[in-house]
């Protein structure tokens, strides 16, 4: 396990990543001796990242370094190699080049010098007729070190093979613990960023084993981080993104994020805690414009259940939704394929049916009573931390925070807008106010409204 600070402005993330071919030959059925052969591949293994064979590559640069006979050149040359090389094969322009400076993860990959030292001679061949068991498979290593411009690449090294090899061990651990006969399971390294001042951290687990039957690692860890055991911290979903990685499936993330908070007296912001995906009109190839933003926003809301590990079941679709309706009979069949809208008493009873999340439902009568919810809404994203759906006649919307002030009443909603049907533009997002704070007058005064106020499991 490594653990390390929180990636910031003021540091620099090592990331080194790359495969370690194991192999080993197993010439007898005892367990003990398999587990003996298992350790001295991972001891050898652990050798050659000490060694001077191991190489490491600076992604997309030109830039090699052997970690085990560095020199005592400044990280802050890392930089300039990496800018260097970006200035002379892309070209960028003078205001690319500003952004690119504030470089605050570096890839780099894990290779094996293969070139042989000393005089060549000629191979020996032997034959040896024997039963045995050769297991063979790849190592997917993942390591993460902090660094700083004043630090050495000397030190940020040793840092790098140090977690290297600390990742081996743990690698040799989890593979001794669930090894099955001669049947291996790949070691899975994953990172999670926890509440300050923890910081990164890098946890091992088997790959192909459910979170369901990880339980007791993942309660071990939240005992050994001082973590809450109500909520998930360490299944696979709360896995750290790195900043500088698209998200495979296209959707926005966190969109909130880039607004600047409005400023009323004595006012306090509370906001959605965690990871959503923005899910609006006229996505995935569904034509749903005039009809589905409640779908949208209980889509929304579903994909933080699912990025903060409290479900693993994907989004749900359209005809997931109606389908839920009708199988707890609330809808009749011919509901499902419809165009009909939904509520959000609907979203309250799919999130029940699909994700056995429990929602509360707070009535207002009149749009003009919003502004004096404040508090109850405030406590949600203390407490909850969810998103929250909101209907009122033929609109949805999700509610991602608000702004409120105890003293005076005053308050700002922050809302994710699910009628937008635009490309995955961050900018245009924001700008157009599709995800932007709005004041009480956003809402139709006179009309009345349901809020849908999604409830997280207390677990782990």
């Amino acid at each position: 396990m490594v653990m390390d600070s929180h990636p910031s402005d003021t540091v620099t993330i090592l990331r080194v990543r790359g495969p370690l071919e194991f192999r080993c030959q197993l010439d007898s059925t005892d367990a003990l001796i398999i587990q003996k052969v298992i350790s001295r591949t991972f001891e050898t293994l652990r050798s050659k990242v000490k060694s001077e064979s191991c190489v490491l590559t600076i992604c997309d640069s030109p830039v090699i370094i052997w970690p085990n006979k560095s020199g005592n050149a400044p990280c802050e040359d890392l930089h300039q190699w990496i800018q260097t090389y970006e200035q002379e094969s892309k070209r960028s322009s003078k205001k690319k080049n500003k952004k690119s400076s504030a470089v605050n993860v570096i890839n780099l990959h894990l290779m094996m010098d293969m070139t042989t030292r000393g005089p060549a001679s000629a191979p020996i061949l032997s034959r040896t007729a024997q039963n045995s068991h050769f297991l063979s498979t790849t190592l997917p290593m993942d390591c993460v070190v902090r660094t700083s411009y004043s630090d050495t690449t000397k030190k940020a090294c040793e840092h790098l093979v140090e977690a290297l090899t600390h990742q081996l061990c743990e690698m040799e651990k989890v593979t001794l613990d669930h090894m099955k006969g001669t049947t291996l399971l790949v070691p899975e390294p994953l990172h999670f960023l926890l509440p300050e001042p923890k910081g990164l951290v890098t946890v091992v687990y088997p790959a192909g084993v459910p979170d369901s039957q990880l339980e007791t690692q993942r309660r071990e860890l939240h005992q050994r981080f001082e973590l809450p055991e109500d909520k998930p911290y360490f299944r696979r979903a709360n896995a750290y993104h790195f900043p500088n990685e698209p998200f495979k499936d296209g959707y926005l993330r966190n969109p909130h994020q880039v607004l600047t908070h409005p400023t009323l007296d004595n006012g306090k912001v509370y906001l959605v805690q965690g990871i959503y995906s923005y899910h609006h009109y006229m996505q995935d190839r569904m034509d749903d414009n005039g009809w589905g933003c409640a779908y949208r926003s209980l889509q929304t809301i579903c994909s933080w259940f699912q990025q903060q590990g409290y479900v693993e079941r994907s989004v749900p679709t359209h005809k997931d939704i109606q389908q839920a309706l009708v199988d707890v009979g609330d809808k009749q069949s011919s509901f499902v394929g419809s165009r009909q809208w939904i509520g959000s008493i609907e979203v309250q009873a799919v999130l029940n049916q699909l994700l056995g999340v429990t929602s509360k439902i707070m009535f207002v009568s009149q749009g003009l009573e919003l502004a004096s919810k404040g508090r109850e809404l405030a406590n949600h994203f203390l407490t909850e931390g969810s998103p929250i759906m909101i209907g009122g006649g033929v609109l949805a919307h999700t509610i991602l925070g608000v702004a409120w002030s105890e003293t005076t009443g005053q308050i700002r909603y922050l809302i994710l807008d699910p009628h937008y049907t635009g490309a995955e533009d961050l900018q245009v997002v924001t700008d157009k106010g599709w995800c932007g704070w709005k004041g009480p007058e956003f809402w139709d005064q006179t009309a009345y409204y349901n809020l849908c106020l999604p409830q997280r499991p207390k677990v782990i």
